[in-house]
């Protein structure tokens, strides 16, 4: 059987997505990504669609703003497919929002106590000078 040409082995995929083999195969063995395996002889190659640039990069970017993997992974083939609602997407990203709000609250309150911390701590090094 000839191999798919757009197929991309998991070296060619990775440079493209600016990451690392073992980042790919990662998310593969979660199934973020869409991949086949060809027989070549005596080996197997894992082969993924062209679509799975974009994919890496939208999980890299869905990282950065505090979505885990298996947050993704659960939703991940159904938001590709179509087969999530507006209305779950929705809801689904509203509650992220909620959670990175707080998340940045309680960051925001932590950078005020560890601020005024480390002034008493100077003041005090300073006092005993």
């Amino acid at each position: 059987m000839a191999s798919d040409k757009s197929f991309l082995l998991i070296g060619e995929l990775a440079k493209k997505a600016n990451t690392t083999k073992d980042t790919v195969r990662h998310y593969d063995q979660l199934g973020l990504l869409k991949s086949r395996k060809r027989q070549a002889g005596s080996r197997l190659y894992t082969e993924f669609h062209p679509e799975c640039v974009e994919r890496i990069e939208l999980i890299k970017s869905a990282q950065t703003v505090g979505f885990t993997l298996n947050e993704m992974k659960d939703g991940f083939n159904d938001f590709y497919a179509g087969k999530i609602s507006l209305d779950e997407q929705l809801s689904f990203n509203q509650k992220k929002l909620d959670q990175v709000q707080k998340q940045q609250a309680n960051t925001s309150i932590m950078i005020e106590l560890l601020s005024e911390r480390i002034k008493e701590l100077k003041a005090m090094q300073a006092n005993s000078d």
